[in-house]
Parts: structure tokens; sequence; C-alpha cells
């Protein structure tokens, strides 16, 4: 097994001296006051070397301006081949890039944008492609030949599934708890066709916040089609307890004076109360 070998290359004394050549190359490109202190250097080849100064630029800092210098063969003079500013230890990096096609998210795309999918893409399946699901066979059968090359794969279909009962047409959202019942009682709810039947449907009331959108069956809204009649927990008032058989003892005031709680002075009078 044969091993790599980096080469190591001698430091060119002549571009190792020339600093103030190479701190006045990075002045050029950077702003006043922002080349700071020489930081050493490094040999990249044969009579190429790269001095590094620190960088005063508060928006990069731990940066380092990178001077590189060459010397041509038999020649005296030191040149300056590149400029360029470099993280150093402890720089503030952007994140890693990411591809656009991971970059996406649902509403991103605009009118006129172009949203490909992959030959390898797991959520779909060749239109052919034959299941054990009855209903997967079924659209295999009616897809066959008709020009759709692919359709949605069972892994697409659980995608959706797990993503729309967790979205906000699904049952934990605000709306959906304050909803007189669920839209599987609704006579606006629309039941998708095949295996998605049971669990999802798109609502057709125009006044709902959901209107022409897939919704789960245990989603719910106030524009529910049975509102006035579905009776909401613990919205009905209680019934009053009337109590007619004990009363309340009355003062009553005479002409020759007051008398006490409870009592009457006049044999035939009755004692006053409500039932």
């Amino acid at each position: 097994m044969s091993r790599t070998r980096s080469r190591t290359f001698a430091v060119d004394q002549a571009s190792a001296a020339a600093v103030e050549l190479a701190r006045a190359a990075a002045e050029e490109i950077a702003r006043p006051g922002e080349v700071g202190e020489h930081l050493g250097y490094e040999s990249e080849g044969e009579r190429v070397l790269t001095h590094y100064f620190a960088c005063l630029d508060r928006a990069y800092r731990g940066w380092r301006w990178a001077i590189t210098l060459t010397r041509a063969s038999r020649a005296r003079n030191v040149t300056v081949s590149e400029t360029v500013m470099l993280p150093g230890k402890g720089a503030l990096m952007p994140p890693a890039w990411v591809p656009w096609s991971e970059r996406l998210r649902p509403g991103d795309l605009g009118v006129g944008d172009l949203l490909p999918t992959s030959d390898d893409d797991d959520r779909l399946a060749p239109g052919f492609t034959q299941t054990d699901d009855d209903d997967a066979d079924t659209q295999m059968i009616f897809e066959y030949g008709l020009g759709r090359a692919r359709v949605l794969s069972a892994i697409g279909r659980d995608r959706a599934v797990d993503r729309w009962h967790a979205g906000d047409s699904g049952p934990h959202t605000p709306l959906a708890h304050a909803a007189p019942a669920q839209c599987s009682t609704c006579g606006f709810f629309w039941p998708l066709a095949g295996s998605l039947r049971l669990g999802f449907g798109v609502c057709a009331n125009e006044y709902a916040p959901d209107d022409g959108k897939v919704v789960a069956a245990d989603h719910g809204c106030g524009a529910h089609s049975e509102a006035a009649v579905v009776p909401v927990p613990g919205a009905e008032a209680a019934v009053p307890i009337l109590d007619d058989l004990g009363y309340d003892l009355m003062e009553e005031t005479v002409s020759d004076g007051a008398s006490e709680p409870g009592s009457v002075e006049d044999d035939e009078s009755e004692p006053l109360g409500h039932s």
C-alpha cells in the first residue's frame, strides 16, 4: 500500500522578509485602519509564501488578511501574487451551503416557477406498479397507458397524511377544539377517494375558513352544517330551582310603634313571605 507524502517547501527568505510589501498590498484592498499586526507566514510552494495580518474590521472578527508573495527563479524582486481575506480560528462563518431542493419549503413556489422532481423521488412510483393495496392496484389498472408515468407512492401518501393531520386543517388547532362537531359529520365535507376516504376530505362550504382545502375528518370549525342543532357541551343553561315550601319572615311596621322582627301585633294578620 502506497502512502501519500505531503511535500514541504523551503521558506523563501526574500519573500519572508517582504512583510511591508505584503502589508501595503493588504492596505490597498482594505479600508483604512483594518489591517492589524503581522501574524506570521506560511510557505505555499517553491518561492511562494503567504503572509497573514489581523483583520480589525468588526464585521469580520477572527478573519485574517492573506497576502501571497512569489519570486521568479533567479530573480531578486518579490511580487504580490494574490490578496484575499481568510477565516481564522474562531471566525464567524456562514452556515453550510444547502442545495435548493433541501431549502425549499411549502409556499415558496411562485408564479412561473418550475419545481422538477428527480427520477428517484420516493414520493412517486411508476403508474403501472402493482402493490398489495386494492386501491393502488385499481389505480394501476386505470393509469396504465393513459399518460401518467408516475403516481403517488405509499411513502408519498403516508407523508401527506402526517403533514395534513398535523397542520392547520387537522384536529389539533384552536379552531377545531372550539368547533361544535367534526368535519366527518358536516354536510359540506366531501370525502376523498381511495384509501384516504375515511380520514380526509375537501371542505365545500364557501363561508368556512378551509373552503376548497383538504381537511381531516376529525377537524372542525364554526361553519358546520348542523351548527344550529348540534348542542355545544356546557352551553345549556341550568334549570332554575323553585322553592315553594319555605318562606322568609319580614319586619312589619304598625302605626303605634315598631314591632320586633318576626312578630305581628294584629292576631288576624298572617306572616308575610314568598315562595
